[in-house]
């Protein structure tokens, strides 16, 4: 459902492999959920089970899950196999089989009358003040980078600040991998090196809320 999960797609494909399912992600890393929804269409099959796995508490809901099954049902036209999703989502690492026997005891099938995947209210750009990329590239990501993004959304949420205060957004490899974990505020053009969750707070109180760069941290 979220980075987090992307970030254990290793883990979650030997689970997968080991219970006989097909792993799919709604972001981030592939295969999409798009894309084993329709190779398992295309080899026949008349009922497709999800169930949403989420392991921290920044993964967007059930909601969200229904919802993009049900834009690809209604794309897919005469002939779609039944979809149905759980109504919970799987939040306790490892998944096995029985905690996914035990959700789809209350699944419930895909209409088409699932909200779409657009709205009013995402049709323009975000009037944010800052906008921070966390590195999520490979050398980032193994030097704590997850732990990084999730202190920043968490420290930003106890202190009520939204998208069009600090927009954040997860980037591939930002190159300067020595520093690991790399961040980078703009439009300020700031980039800062080994920023563990100790530092976001600081960077929070700081940066992001008076404006004034956090000098001893920057690389850029």
């Amino acid at each position: 459902m979220s980075i987090r999960e992307a970030n254990a797609a290793g883990d979650l494909a030997a689970t997968a492999a080991a219970l006989g399912v097909r792993l799919a992600f709604l972001q981030i890393t592939e295969p999409s959920l798009r894309t084993v929804l329709t190779e398992l269409a295309d080899g026949g099959a008349g009922r497709i089970e999800l169930v949403g796995v989420a392991f921290g508490q920044l993964a967007p809901g059930n909601s969200w899950l229904r919802r993009i099954a049900s834009h690809w049902w209604r794309e897919r036209g005469a002939g779609a196999p039944e979809v149905v999703v759980a109504t919970r989502l799987l939040d306790t690492d490892p998944v096995d089989a029985a905690a996914v026997s035990s959700a789809l005891e209350k699944a419930r099938p895909v209409t088409g009358s699932e909200s779409p995947l657009t709205s009013a209210a995402w049709a323009e750009v975000p009037a944010y003040r800052h906008h921070v990329l966390v590195c999520r590239g490979p050398r980032c990501s193994a030097r704590g980078a997850e732990k990084t993004w999730t202190a920043l959304a968490e420290g930003l949420s106890r202190r009520g600040l939204r998208d069009s205060d600090v927009l954040m957004t997860a980037a591939g490899c930002m190159f300067p991998c020595n520093h690991a974990p790399v961040l980078a505020v703009q439009p300020d053009d700031v980039w800062y090196g080994d920023m563990t969750p100790e530092h976001v707070d600081r960077l929070i109180d700081d940066h992001l809320s008076t404006g004034e760069p956090i000098q001893d941290a920057r690389i850029r």
